[in-house]
């Protein structure tokens, strides 16, 4: 059985102390305030850093550069890049602080020294919009000042290295993030490393000897935490490796961080996009051996709060799959097996996650809890877990402790993806619950209260890999999450009258008043107030006055065969019906079988209704549901949890799968993953005695203190 590579993966950055630098960068900010709001702040701080980390990073060759492209300004940028050391360059003889000899062309100057940046280094302060926050700056007087407090600011590579750089940016974003939804968060680094801890713990080991090329995919990347951590990890563990890191990310400040940040450790710029994921795959033909992200959670993909062009985008991609059955689906389309509720994302980024894994591709997810339960039975929610089962793909469900995000406190969880499970593994899923696996922080950041140390992240990492069942983890088949659900009905039993009264409530009722099939009271009342009435209108109107002229001839003619008398047999009831009604223009059996519905109620002491063959009839006002689990005996179940209360219940699988699928026509299989159910600890309450005990003992503490305080009297 395979072990954990926790050693290997986990790097020790305990004494990383970015306080100074943050300040220092925080007290650059607080002088914006009066020309900016402060959720602004970060419009001028963002692009000021990654100038200034450029700067810093190309210090050392600068004047080569300059050097060259002034005796050549037709020199090729591949040269240029080789003098630099990087992937960008600066051809300007202009510094942050050499800006500050000549403050009364600061802004042309300053504009001109963006301007010799490489193309990409550019493009991402276009995408910035900088440039007219440095006709901002200039008029509330605060260019200069800005441009010398970053001037002093050592931002080198050589001193701070992509890991501080990373934990600065963190808590630079989480102080700008500080007021943010909950659903756009940025991760916290001892969450990301448990991912990464996790994911490289097994099924990588190809990636451990020789040369070996892995891709790595975030396809919500955000300042590009997870993608670093992942790069870091694998090469710790071979040098040799080649990792080719790729993100997608729609927040132009966290790509511009993510961006810089590639650039300035040699990674291929071009593989990092600011690109809607669910609008775009900007990797179409690349499988990714890894795939590891946090997506908003709760974000919209339809309706008015969704961004422009994602829902027409996300359902044109999910019409993809239609016309395929089983994995063909997947081969075709990103959101193959569903589309959940226009609110939450969440499970349209898992299924892009699995249609980007290579066939041995491994994924780790950040999900609220909305993935593991939310929707019926036939909604996209449900359909989207029961094919991440039936296709094997759920290595395990880690429940993460609450309050480890800045912004939101509520409970995470992480899926952890595969398409080629070890032998033991497959056909089965892992719960971990490691709510209670943190250390308390002493001060909150945030509402961040906690945080999983590395002994956790060891320990987390050590239970998944170990593969056993314990106090915290749970190992069940695919099969326990998947259920089907059974129609309940009760026989069709009921007890009619042409009563005075049942006449009323006919024809106050729905079925007369509110029938866009017969008639709309309050659509015909609108339409009648209409002139002129064109088209579809005039349509609708005319056949509400033939609606309306059938539901007072029905009414009339009842009126006219009034009784009090009762029928105990349904049939005899909805025979004298149509002896009454059935010469009504427009009359219908199906018509007929709901007016005997309206005028009768259920009664158990009245007739049971049987077909011509003798099988008892259900009464559709009587229908319920009932979920049972797809390895639980249907029969069984039933005598157990429905019998006792129902003996008459009639369960049925309400689906023909002979028939083409339809909205009426469904299958009625989905799946959830009722999580704290498998961990749940049932404690029984305290006895009365010992209850009353402790009250009496309270009682005697407050008398002594009250005899105390009136000088021994009462």
């Amino acid at each position: 059985m395979a072990k954990a590579r926790i050693t290997e993966v986990m790097m020790d950055d305990t004494s990383i102390n970015v306080s100074k630098e943050v300040d220092l960068v925080f007290s650059i900010a607080n002088s914006l305030r009066g020309a900016y709001k402060s959720d602004k702040y970060k419009d001028v701080i963002i692009p000021m850093i990654i100038i200034r980390r450029f700067e810093c990073a190309l210090a050392k060759t600068k004047q080569a550069v300059v050097e060259a492209f002034e005796a050549n300004r037709d020199i090729p940028p591949q040269i240029l890049e080789a003098k630099s050391g990087y992937k960008f360059y600066n051809t300007s003889r202009f510094t942050l602080a050499e800006l500050l000899n000549d403050a009364d062309n600061i802004v042309s100057n300053f504009k001109s020294y963006i301007e010799g940046f490489s193309a990409n280094v550019q493009s991402i302060l276009r995408n910035l919009d900088f440039e007219k926050e440095i006709d901002k700056l200039d008029k509330n007087n605060r260019l200069l000042g800005v441009v010398r407090k970053f001037s002093e600011i050592d931002l080198n590579p050589n001193t701070i290295d992509g890991i501080k750089a990373g934990y600065m940016f963190e808590e630079i974003i989480r102080r700008f993030s500080e007021n943010a939804e909950a659903g756009d968060h940025y991760t916290p680094r001892e969450v990301i490393r448990l991912l990464v801890s996790i994911i490289l713990a097994e099924g990588c080991d190809d990636l451990y000897t020789e040369r070996r090329v892995a891709t790595v995919l975030d396809m919500a990347c955000g300042s590009g935490g997870m993608l670093s951590t992942t790069q870091d990890a694998i090469i710790r563990m071979n040098p040799d490796a080649e990792v080719r890191l790729f993100g997608q990310e729609i927040n132009p400040e966290s790509y511009a961080i993510c961006l810089a940040d590639m650039l300035i450790k040699n990674e291929d710029a071009k593989n990092i996009r600011l690109q809607d994921t669910m609008k775009a795959d900007c990797f179409e033909g690349q499988d990714m051996r890894i795939v590891i992200a946090n997506p908003p959670f709760g974000a919209a993909w339809g309706g008015k709060d969704a961004a422009d062009g994602v829902e027409s985008a996300v359902k044109k991609e999910h019409k993809k799959a239609e016309k395929y059955e089983g994995a063909e689906k997947l081969e075709h389309s990103r959101f193959p097996w569903g589309l959940p509720t226009s609110g939450d994302m969440q499970l349209l980024f898992m299924q892009h996650a699995i249609y980007k894994m290579s066939k041995d591709g491994r994924a780790a997810i950040i999900t609220n809890g909305s993935p593991l339960f939310s929707g019926n039975t036939t909604s996209g929610e449900s359909q989207i877990r029961r094919y991440m089962l039936e296709n094997d793909l759920i290595e395990a469900i880690i429940a993460l402790p609450t309050d480890l995000f800045y912004n939101t406190s509520i409970g995470i969880y992480a899926f952890i993806l595969s398409k080629n499970k070890r032998p033991e593994r497959r056909g089965k899923v892992q719960l971990i619950n490691a709510v209670d696996m943190y250390k308390p922080l002493r001060k909150s950041l945030g509402k961040k209260r906690k945080e999983i140390s590395r002994d956790d992240i060891r320990r987390i990492t050590e239970i998944y890999s170990n593969f056993e069942e314990g106090e915290f983890c749970k190992i069940f088949d695919n099969e326990e999450f998947m259920y089907k659900e059974y129609a309940v009905y009760q026989p069709l039993q009921r007890r009619g009258s042409i009563s005075a009264a049942n006449i009323a409530a006919l024809k106050s009722s729905a079925f007369f008043t509110a029938n866009t099939r017969i008639f709309n009271e309050a659509e015909y009342e609108v339409l009648l107030e209409t002139d002129p009435r064109e088209g579809d209108d005039e349509k609708k109107f005319q056949n509400y006055l033939k609606g309306k002229e059938f539901t007072e001839a029905v009414i009339a003619a009842l009126e006219e065969h009034a009784s009090d008398k009762e029928y105990d047999d349904f049939a005899e009831f909805t025979k004298k019906l149509k002896e009454i009604l059935g010469g009504i223009e427009g009359m219908t059996d199906s018509r007929l079988n709901q007016i005997a519905m309206e005028m009768s109620v259920m009664d158990k002491t009245a007739v049971v209704q049987k077909d011509k063959k003798g099988n008892v009839l259900t009464d559709p006002t009587t229908k319920d549901t009932e979920i049972v689990g797809l390895r639980v005996d249907v029969e069984e179940y039933f005598k157990r949890e429905v019998y006792p209360h129902i003996p008459d219940a009639i369960y049925v699988y309400e689906y023909d799968p002979n028939k083409k699928a339809s909205s009426t026509n469904k299958e009625k299989m989905g799946a959830e993953f009722p999580f704290t159910r498998y961990f749940y600890e049932y404690k029984a309450p305290e006895k009365a005695d010992d209850l009353l005990a402790q009250f009496n003992e309270i009682e005697r503490g407050l008398e002594t203190k009250i005899a105390a305080l009136t000088g021994g009297g009462h």
